[in-house]
């Protein structure tokens, strides 16, 4: 399963998952949710805390280029929210959201969610 999320997943269930569970994971995604099994969030969020442990390299800048409502998204983002929830506790539409999600993603070469999350996480940003 960590090698899936590694990959750019950005959810997992077992076997075991219903089909409501199923439909229910699917429409989380597709509205950019991350989707995991109970029990396996855990395991993913203690990887990429250990992953954060890590020294980042001297003088490197964690967020090169971003602008402060990006960062303020990316945050938002780590926190688990979705573009509709940023939206409005930011008092912007979700569309501007996810431009600035893909703006984020295109200035420190990441290619989804998940991976900004993970960012976030080892940059001690969220």
């Amino acid at each position: 399963m960590l090698q899936a999320v590694k990959a750019g997943a950005c959810g997992y269930l077992v076997k075991s998952a219903s089909a409501a569970e199923l439909l229910e994971a699917v429409n989380a995604t597709a509205d950019g949710q991350a989707v995991f099994t109970p029990g396996l969030a855990g395991l993913v969020l203690g990887e990429y805390r250990r992953m954060a442990s890590e020294p980042t390299p001297a003088g490197a800048e964690p967020t090169p280029g971003l602008t402060p409502r990006e960062l303020e998204v990316l945050r938002l983002v780590a926190k688990g929210l979705s573009a509709k929830q940023i939206g409005r506790r930011l008092d912007v539409s979700h569309r501007t959201v996810e431009n600035h999600v893909q703006a984020t993603l295109r200035k420190l070469q990441l290619s989804n969610r998940i991976e900004l999350t993970r960012y976030a996480i080892e940059h001690e940003l969220d």
